[in-house]
């Protein structure tokens, strides 16, 4: 069985993919674990699905999908239901540094019986780190998730744990989601903390209209959520 499965989304990251496939095939093979990475195409308009399959053709272990619509969610989703991995993790390819990455891994494969993630010491902008204290306060209140940054990645997920989640979100608070429904199920949480590096290349995609329906759709999931609960009972 295939130990490490890393998910990748890829966003009109045309100009990316080149050095992405490098540095992560690099590290993961230097783990000397098997391993496979999955590049999720959403909803890009440029050439992002191309040149995604011509690295996958120089590699084996790398697998390439492309979905018509985007979405943080849906490719985090898609990846998910496609990894083989005993060990499973997604990240923001934008963000991280594989020697992160590879960390967290080692830190998973040393103990299968927690979900790792990272929380990020460092924001871009006064604005944006009182946007995501009041995010994560907002996760704690509603959805009871004692994390100190609900959307920091990498995660890391053994795939025992993501057999009966039943992931329906598919826009930006799948994050959420997956984390309240881990902790609902008393599975041990571990944060690592990580300096947040500055993107790669390009913008973030998180703007202030999608940032207002991520605050107001924590009470839809929160709703969601206690009726599935209620109706398990």
């Amino acid at each position: 069985m295939i130990k490490y499965s890393v998910i990748l989304p890829i966003y009109n990251q045309e100009k990316q993919i080149d050095f992405l496939y490098t540095q992560y095939t690099e590290k993961l093979t230097e783990t000397g674990d098997s391993w496979e990475l999955l590049l999720i195409v959403n909803g890009s308009r440029d050439k992002s699905f191309e040149t995604a399959q011509k690295m996958a053709a120089k590699n084996p272990n790398v697998r390439v999908f492309n979905l018509e619509k985007g979405g943080w969610g849906r490719a985090v989703k898609f990846g998910l239901s496609e990894a083989r991995g005993a060990i499973v993790c997604y990240t923001n390819s934008a963000r991280t540094i594989p020697e992160q990455l590879i960390l967290v891994l080692k830190y998973s494969s040393a103990n299968s019986q927690v979900v790792l993630k990272t929380t990020r010491v460092a924001r871009e902008s006064l604005r944006r780190k009182m946007g995501s204290i009041l995010y994560n306060y907002e996760n704690r209140l509603l959805l009871g998730t004692p994390l100190w940054d609900v959307n920091g990645t990498p995660k890391v997920i053994p795939a025992q744990f993501l057999k009966d989640l039943n992931i329906t979100e598919e826009g930006d608070l799948i994050d959420a989601e997956i984390m309240a429904r881990i902790y609902r199920k008393n599975i041990q949480i571990i944060e690592i903390l990580i300096v947040s590096p500055k993107r790669i290349e390009g913008q973030s995609t998180t703007k202030l209209k999608s940032a207002i329906k991520m605050y107001t759709g924590l009470w839809r999931l929160k709703r969601n959520l206690d009726a599935e609960a209620k109706h398990a009972r």
